[in-house]
């Protein structure tokens, strides 16, 4: 999933590598940027705002109220159209092309000790600076239908454990294109896993939350990868700082359904992720490193490779229907491994999303830059791999219910 390069490849023989952004699904609530509506805290969301009356249906008395009892449903119907320089030509990825972003519906079930989360539908993956694969070949190359479900028992307040395909702890953005701040994820976004199958246990007390999770990593099917979070806020909620690390207890040289490259299985990345807010505004600068060890398998006996990144997020609220979000990012890379645009590359990226909601439904123009340095002719953008930066102009649309 989140290196949809490889899916890219299937179907034109060009070497697309890239970064991106994610989000740090902090113990399945909301990033530290941004507080969930009451009363769930899933999905996860910056962007558009949740339904703040979701869809409910109480089942309590009906025999199975441990199972059962209230189940909350919401989801997202969303589609997009884009106009983009330097196009790959090839499948979905045109100079013009309208798609559909998200067709999903949410299934929950959030009090009680045995709690769940399941999420069914289409969706896709814009994200600046790749190719744009449609959401039908994406829904079925990545994490299928259901691309997030699990099971939650609550022990108490403060810890609960959760089993399933859970959202990763890594990253400063969600996954699906709803949930987040911009129509399209980022540079840092796509060294980041995604989706990962496995079991977390997550504790909080006060303006502490920690969780550990052991998983498959980039949707591996290897439940080899131990991944944590550990965050702290203070000044009165105002502001959080928080450090996520995930990394490899072996090795993992094989490609994944969710089409992340080998290099990516092996990793060992690391956050650390500060969030400001004041008024309207919110501000969220991370850090990012990754590091990859040498491989004979992966192509190198002699050394391994390494990306170091920052981004920040930002978003000011004009008033209760516009907010203003913008995201810089940079990555820079070294080594034996190909993370972006060839060995040693290095980009930037702008992305403003102007958005205006009312109720359940919302419509957002973006434009997005980037800007690739140090590439490797054929590993780098446009038809064929030799353009160093885009522009895309995106134009996204719908409900949120």
């Amino acid at each position: 999933m989140k290196n949809l390069r490889k899916l890219i490849l299937g179907t034109a023989s060009a070497t697309i590598a890239f970064a991106s952004l994610d989000s740090i699904a902090s113990a399945q609530t909301a990033a530290p940027a941004a507080p969930a509506a009451a009363p769930m805290a899933m999905p996860s969301m910056s962007g558009p705002s949740a339904n703040p009356a979701p869809m409910s249906f109480d089942l309590t008395g009906s025999g199975l109220d441990f199972l059962i009892g209230k189940v909350y449903v919401t989801g997202a119907l969303t589609g997009m159209a884009y106009g983009q320089t330097n196009a790959l030509q090839v499948t979905a990825d045109k100079d013009v092309y309208a798609d559909l972003t998200n067709g999903q519906v949410i299934v929950q079930k959030t009090d009680g000790f045995f709690q769940w989360y399941v999420e069914a539908g289409a969706y896709s993956f814009p994200t600046i600076g790749v190719p744009y694969v449609s959401s039908g070949p994406t829904t079925g190359a990545t994490f299928s239908a259901v691309p997030e479900a699990f099971v939650k028992l609550a022990f108490t307040d403060s810890f609960n454990v959760e089993a399933g395909k859970l959202p990763t702890l890594i990253g400063n953005e969600y996954n699906f294109t709803f949930q987040n701040l911009n129509v399209q994820r980022g540079l840092l976004w796509n060294q980041e896993p995604a989706v990962s199958r496995g079991v977390q246990a997550n504790y909080s007390s006060g303006p502490l939350t920690v969780s550990l999770s052991l998983n498959d990593g980039y949707y591996t099917d290897r439940y080899n990868v131990l991944s944590g979070l550990i965050s702290y806020g203070f000044n009165g909620g105002a502001d959080t700082l928080a450090f996520a690390a995930s990394g490899n207890l072996g090795t993992t040289d094989f490609f994944s359904k969710s089409g992340t490259a080998p290099i990516f299985n092996s990793d060992t990345i690391y956050n650390l992720i500060y969030t400001h807010t004041s008024g309207a505004w919110t501000i969220s600068p991370y850090l990012q490193y990754l590091t990859v060890p040498k491989s004979a398998l992966l192509g190198s006996a002699t050394k391994g490779g390494s990306s170091t990144s920052g981004a920040v997020l930002i978003s000011y609220a004009l008033d209760d229907n516009w907010k203003l979000p913008f995201r810089f990012e940079y990555v820079s890379t070294s080594g034996a491994y190909n993370f972006l645009y060839g060995k040693g590359s290095n980009a930037f990226s702008f992305t403003v999303t102007p958005t205006y909601q009312y109720k359940v439904f919302f419509i957002r123009p973006e434009v997005s830059y980037v800007s690739a340095g140090s590439t490797t002719a054929g590993s780098a953008i446009g038809p064929a791999g030799k353009n160093t930066d885009q522009f895309r102009f995106v134009l996204e649309s719908g409900i949120v219910f």
